[in-house]
């Protein structure tokens, strides 16, 4: 059972890093911001791995939800709809 936590918060910490490059290394912003995303919903993965669900609720809703939604309503506004 404890080989089995350790597999799995080995994966979630390989994911978040992953995805943390990727947002950094992505061209369109579109790309990164859900990247972003995605590492909010690793890092949530984390928190509830670790036993600390009300971390967990608040990452899920703000660094996987909220902040990207932000994001993609700026870029929106921004470029009039096209993502260049």
């Amino acid at each position: 059972m404890s080989n089995l936590i350790v597999i799995l918060n080995v994966f979630v910490i390989v994911g978040l890093v992953t995805s943390a490059i990727l947002a950094v290394h992505f061209e369109k912003l579109l790309s990164s911001v859900i990247a972003l995303g995605v590492v909010g919903i690793f890092a949530a993965a984390e928190f509830l791995l670790l036993h600390a669900p009300d971390v967990a609720i608040s990452e899920a809703a703000v660094g996987a939800a909220l902040t990207p939604l932000i994001f993609i309503v700026t870029l929106k506004k921004i470029r009039g709809g096209d993502d260049k």
